[in-house]
């Protein structure tokens, strides 16, 4: 399937948006204030040791301090193993290659105490109130090829399934680097069908890059940066450039400047896509990106069908919703159910890139009576998440008809990205309604009347409190009025909230 690369560029956030057969399946935003973090490498500090939880804190420079575990650590002993890490980290990215690393049980407190210095790279962002992962485990990335100074042997990504090809990539790799290489390789996805003067240079940059990382952490002072992981624009080029892109649209002059240099050095063949989006309607808006970000954010996602996805994220877990909604199908209700199903398949693992949705995922699919149909629906789940650059595992349907599967986190989902916490419902998604206002409003008449002598009492609150209190709550009103033997005078409030208001002595 043909791809498309738009870049937007703003005076201080750059987005990036990823189009297969003309659909937007992936969104990254990048702004000066909140810049990505994933593979940047810093000189650390080790603040305090925790050998129940086999984990340290470590002070990297950081807002909050950081989360380094047993495993990122590297010991003597430590290598990466190439070859399992590929088979589990297609992308080649410094995420998801600690996994490797896991072969037995460490005591933290054998490895580092409380006031080392070590050289760590972020695998992932800062999320919430949890600080940055790190690891010990530095993996440098090219176009085509990982470096892991720590580990060992030579890995061919995953997703490149031609076994011949796989068998020509291995040798070609084994003979520019000879016997006695230090260090362990990935050839990733996008070096499929290159020639190996291109991995040469790849492996002769990342020689110079290494060296560089290490004469810098070896002056850098405790929380210091070392290495800064190439921005947005770049990354981009640098990730999705592949045969399948048949162009990159830039909206503006100097980065295109920038990218087209970048190209020129790492990838020749990318020149002839780079262009400039110079018409008068802004790039994202012209090709419907807005819109599908002002959907990205809805709970409620519709399927051409007529049903619809509801897509609640909490903090331990998201969940999906199945609903059949307006689909009546052609058949029976079975077949309504199945089509429904595998139509939603689909969209939800497009969701999931689209929205970056990781940790733990559990999908209500609409009950299924035909187990064929079922496995189908999991099938077709787990045919869709293939183009996912991001590690899944799916299971089984349960016994009671959830699909349970996880996502690989590494940054911040789209919401949490663009969105704060509404500050009326405080994250809740609800507020309470304009009657549970009154009647509050009425137990605070009575408690302010009983402790505190007033001439009348002021009732505050908003527009619509104020008009339910004037109309069907008027003859409690009255009856309150009676009883504290003072009057109650209203006054609508143009900045409160529905819930919120004030009862005032006067």
């Amino acid at each position: 399937m043909t791809a498309e690369i738009l870049i937007n560029v703003a005076p201080r956030e750059v987005r990036a948006a990823l189009l297969e057969g003309g659909v937007l399946q992936e969104l990254f935003v990048e702004r000066e204030s909140r810049r990505g973090l994933v593979g940047n490498i810093y000189k650390g500090r080790v603040t305090r040791v925790l050998p129940g939880m086999q984990a340290a804190f470590v002070d990297a420079g950081l807002a909050r301090t950081a989360f380094l575990h047993a495993h990122d650590i590297v010991s003597a002993e430590a290598h990466f193993d190439a070859q399992r890490v590929a088979a589990t980290a297609a992308s080649g990215g410094p995420a998801g290659l600690t996994a490797a690393s896991r072969d037995e049980d460490i005591d933290i407190r054998r490895l580092i105490n409380p006031g080392d210095d070590l050289i760590v790279q972020v695998v992932k962002d800062p999320m919430g109130a949890k600080g940055a992962r790190l690891t010990t485990f530095i993996s440098l990335p090219s176009r085509y090829v990982v470096f892991m100074p720590r580990g060992r042997g030579v890995g061919i990504s995953a997703r490149i399934e031609d076994e011949g090809e796989r068998q020509r990539l291995r040798e070609a790799m084994q003979t520019l680097l000879g016997d006695d290489h230090a260090g362990g390789y990935i050839v990733r996805t996008a070096a499929e069908g290159v020639q190996p003067e291109r991995l040469a240079a790849d492996l002769a940059y990342l020689d110079r890059l290494w060296l560089h990382v290490r004469e810098r952490g070896l002056r850098a002072s405790p929380g210091e940066l070392v290495h800064e992981e190439l921005p947005l624009a770049l990354r981009m080029l640098r990730d999705e450039l592949g045969r399948s892109v048949e162009r990159v649209l830039v909206d503006d002059a100097d980065e295109l400047t920038r990218l087209r240099k970048f190209v020129a050095d790492f990838i020749p063949s990318g020149a002839p896509r780079m262009e400039l989006h110079a018409g008068p309607r802004p790039i994202f808006d012209l090709h419907g990106i807005e819109e599908e970000i002002n959907r990205a954010l809805e709970r409620k996602v519709p399927l051409k069908s007529g049903g619809y996805l509801v897509i609640d994220q909490t903090e331990s877990m998201t969940t999906i919703d199945v609903n059949t909604g307006g689909f009546v199908g052609h058949r029976n209700l079975e077949d309504t159910i199945f089509r429904t199903n595998l139509e939603a398949s689909v969209a939800i693992a497009r969701q999931l890139r689209l929205r970056n949705l990781g940790g733990i995922i559990i999908i209500d699919f609409i009950d299924m009576r035909d187990e064929s149909h079922r496995s189908q629906v999991v099938a077709a789940l787990e045919q869709a998440l293939e183009t996912d650059h991001a590690q899944t595992q799916v299971a089984p349907i349960s016994p009671l008809g959830l699909v349970e599967m996880t996502r690989k986190r590494t940054r911040e989902s789209l919401e949490h990205l663009l969105c704060e916490v509404c500050p009326s419902c405080e994250g809740h998604g609800s507020i309470r309604s304009v009657e549970t206002v009154c009647q509050d409003i009425f137990r605070e008449i009575l408690r302010q009347a009983r402790q505190f002598g007033s001439r009348e009492l002021l009732v505050l609150a908003h527009q619509d409190v104020i008009e339910r209190l004037l109309g069907e709550e008027s003859t409690v009103l009255a009856e309150l009025e009676a009883e504290t033997e003072r009057p109650i005078r209203l006054q609508a409030e143009a900045l409160y909230e529905i819930d919120r208001y004030d009862v005032v002595l006067v």
